[in-house]
């Protein structure tokens, strides 16, 4: 039985032009011709062209097929770097179908972090972008606990800390410090790491504290600014005057 490319092609389950490459490449050797002169492919093209095609299917490069010659197989190592980038591949692809779950179950939110989709109808717009922001710097186990936070029950020194205008007076400024430093203690009881949050990070120190910086004076005012300057300042000071603290 003798088989042309076209058919050949199909019994692999690939198409003419890939064997004509592998006929360029020297994986795949040239057959006999009939009298009329169309090729005439045999058995041995056929389990030869099935082997290339198994490792071709599992992503080893034409060159690493082509360095071994007539040889049936791969390098553990090659096979190693396939296998982490395909479990990289996979990850990528539950993270996506979780999302996905995610806005199916509450809506198409796009302008929050995945996992925030079911609190951002309380987020402000501020603090929506905070989310995106953080999920970039912190690992998901913080993720969980800023989820936490934001999904608390309405915080009174929060939403007047949201709504707080860039020419509040200093009077103003005052007590809402004193009352957002509540909150803030609150949050450091809680979550310890927010004070110390190395062991946190996705990225540097450094760069986490820049992008955090730059990120606090796009979307707070001068006045939110000083406030949570203020209060944080005063939510540690009692968090080190508390013997239990």
């Amino acid at each position: 039985m003798a088989w042309s490319t076209r058919e050949l092609a199909d019994l692999a389950g690939t198409t003419v032009n890939a064997v004509r490459h592998y006929h360029q490449r020297g994986l795949l050797d040239q057959p006999d011709r009939r009298s009329n002169g169309y090729k005439q492919y045999g058995v041995p093209h056929l389990v030869r062209l099935l082997q290339i095609r198994r490792l071709r299917d599992i992503g080893v490069p034409i060159a690493e097929i082509v360095r071994l010659d007539a040889g049936v197989g791969t390098s553990p190592e090659v096979l190693s770097d396939i296998d982490a980038d395909l479990a990289e591949t996979i990850e990528r692809s539950e993270r996506a179908r979780a999302e996905i779950a995610d806005m199916i179950e509450h809506g198409s939110v796009t302008d929050v972090a995945t996992g925030f989709a079911g609190v951002a109808p309380r987020l402000s717009a501020s603090e929506r972008s905070l989310t995106l922001i953080y999920a970039q710097l912190y690992q998901p186990g913080a993720m969980d606990d800023v989820r936490r936070m934001f999904d608390a029950d309405p915080d009174p020194a929060t939403a007047k800390f949201e709504s707080l205008p860039a020419d509040a007076d200093e009077p103003a400024r005052e007590r809402l410090a004193e009352e957002f430093a509540g909150t803030i203690a609150k949050a450091l009881e809680s979550y310890p790491w927010i004070d110390a949050p190395e062991t946190q990070l996705r990225q540097s120190v450094r760069s986490t504290a820049v992008a955090m910086a730059e990120t606090m004076r796009a979307i707070y005012n001068p006045a939110q600014l000083d406030v949570l300057e203020r209060a944080t300042k005063l939510a540690r000071a009692r968090a080190d005057r508390d013997p239990e603290g």
